[in-house]
């Protein structure tokens, strides 16, 4: 039995879908991840400083409750090659790119964040789970603040407007009445007058009010009325149709333009001791940052609205991606101070196998002796070992087994194991999208259950994985059939604690091997019921994958 170092490059180990399942099932244990950078928010600027992390080979995880402050709107405007686009459409490619470099996307909701005695992080999130992270970026935007007035807040980002950039070219032209409720309600009044020549600004609230830039409104064929308003109109359509002032007038309107107070989403961090400061408009608060978006507590860093309420969706984004560039010299520095390559993803999965219980059940996976048991034994690569059940089930068959794991943790528990059973056992720390991470050598079976690793554009991990198959020898992939987490979660009271889409999946190696039907053979790939002796029982299926390389 021999013992390599790893190899560098991070990744996740196996068995991720095992613990979403666990994650999503109540009377499991609530899970502890660890990761290098935790993202709050899945929006723009949360998902920019994603991306640039993720390129930086850094373990990133964000948690987003799926609540954007532009979520009533059906189109952005002003974002440059997306233009017209709906945010939710943009979010979605968002999403896709973070993954595919291996960040994951959870969705949940984070509860409070606090320091510990170690100098890193812990989120708390619904469902009882913790993510632990060596920085926290918070992306969580403003809340916006609407005045009490029927009608407003449910044609908010509809009929009801408040931005001349969002929303004024298509306005333009149009009836609007634009409704005054606090002193800086008049700052995008002359924007809105050059888009049409019917615009009518109520002064809803006149304390406060500049009376010079009313009087040169007035000048200027802004038609001013004082006076409270009663409700917004709409017409049997839905749409907005009118203001009803207090004393029963009528002003007709085609959009409605309402100025809001803001307040920065930063209670989460209370925790941390961070509290928000108020803007200097006087509208609302704000989480303040250096110019690196750092906080006034070191390690947490905060990007987009939270800390400039006039940034648009574009703008976030950039900033967003700055700050996650800042995030990552930080990083580096504290790596480079200590003389390590640190990677998130071999700390998740270390303290996953770090504690003093067993954590499957030390029984060989039934498919894997299902299906190879009638295999004439010889070289075996077992992806993603973890306790290594599998593995010393083989050796005791004699094949010739080598076991990988990122987790170093994982690879003495297996080394303890097989040297109580006398079995041989060559051990590797690594991972698929490692570089030449089995070596030379092929192997008769390459055997990855309930395993992946993580996404990479080029596909260095599935390339590397399919590489080690020799001729006339046989790979054979165990997954969770996943159909049970397909739908929306209840982010109120539960956190899904893995993202499979930031995974390799059973179904993107399958696709691999039917497009070269000259080197492989697929001689399974059904869905069927999990075998029994597992530590989890809670799973139904398992899909099987099993395919064969033509031997040369």
């Amino acid at each position: 039995m021999s013992t390599h170092p790893p190899q560098g490059g991070p990744s996740a180990r196996s068995e991720h879908a095992e613990h979403a399942e666990h994650a999503s099932h109540p009377q499991h244990p609530t899970l502890e991840r660890h990761c290098d950078v935790a993202v709050i928010g899945g929006s723009a600027a949360g998902l920019a400083a994603a991306l640039q992390l993720s390129r930086q080979r850094r373990g990133v995880v964000v948690v987003d409750d799926g609540t954007p402050r532009n979520a009533p709107a059906a189109h952005m405007h002003g974002y440059l090659g997306h233009e017209g686009a709906a945010p939710g459409e943009l979010m979605a490619v968002g999403r896709e790119e973070v993954r595919a470099y291996g960040g994951e996307v959870l969705s949940g909701r984070v509860v409070g964040v606090h320091r510990r005695d170690d100098g890193r992080f812990r989120l708390d999130l619904t469902g009882g789970h913790t993510l632990v992270a060596r920085r926290v970026l918070a992306a969580t935007g403003l809340s916006d603040e609407l005045p009490g007035i029927d009608g407003v807040a449910e044609g908010w980002g509809r009929g009801v407007i408040h931005c001349p950039f969002c929303h004024g070219y298509e306005v333009r032209d149009r009836r609007l009445v634009q409704i005054v409720t606090h002193p800086m309600g008049l700052h995008p009044t002359p924007l809105f007058r050059h888009l049409t020549d019917r615009l009518t600004v109520v002064l809803h609230e006149p304390a406060g009010i500049d009376e010079t830039t009313v009087d040169a409104l007035a000048a200027a064929g802004v038609t001013i009325q004082r006076g409270r308003v009663g409700r917004v109109l709409t017409g049997p359509d839905g749409e907005v149709s009118g203001v009803e002032l207090s004393d029963g007038r009528v002003l007709e309107a085609d959009a409605v333009v309402v100025g809001s107070r803001f307040r920065a989403r930063a209670d989460v961090l209370a925790g941390t001791g961070l509290t928000t400061t108020a803007h200097p408009t006087g509208a609302g608060d704000v989480l303040e940052v250096d110019q690196r978006g750092e906080t006034a507590v070191p390690g947490i860093y905060a990007a987009g609205n939270i800390t400039d309420p006039s940034l648009q969706v574009l703008p976030s984004a950039a900033r967003g991606s700055q700050v996650g560039a800042m995030i990552a010299f930080s990083l580096a520095e504290d790596d480079l101070r200590a003389a390590v390559r640190h990677s998130g993803e071999e700390a998740d999965w270390d303290h996953r196998y770090g504690g003093d219980e067993r954590a499957w059940s030390g029984n060989p996976n039934g498919t894997l002796v299902h299906e190879v048991t009638a295999l004439t034994p010889g070289r075996a690569l077992d992806v993603g070992a973890g306790e290594g059940a599998d593995a010393l089930w083989l050796a005791e068959r004699g094949w010739k087994v080598t076991a990988t794991d990122i987790s170093g943790n994982a690879l003495a528990r297996v080394r303890a194991e097989a040297a109580r059973r006398g079995l041989p056992v060559d051990l590797v720390r690594g991972d698929a999208n490692d570089p030449a991470p089995f070596g030379t050598e092929r192997f008769d079976l390459v055997s990855l259950q309930y395993g992946s690793f993580k996404r990479t554009p080029d596909q260095r991990g599935l390339r590397s994985l399919l590489a080690a198959v020799a001729p006339g020898g046989t790979l054979l992939v165990v997954h969770h059939d996943l159909t049970p987490l397909s739908g929306p979660a209840d982010v109120a009271t539960q956190t899904r604690m893995y993202d499979p889409a930031a995974f390799v999946g059973i179904d993107e190696i399958a696709a691999a091997l039917t497009a070269d039907p000259d080197a492989w053979r697929v001689e399974i790939h059904e869905t069927r019921p999990r075998p029994g002796g597992a530590a989890s029982t809670h799973h139904v299926s398992d899909v099987v994958l099993r395919a064969t390389r033509p031997a040369a």
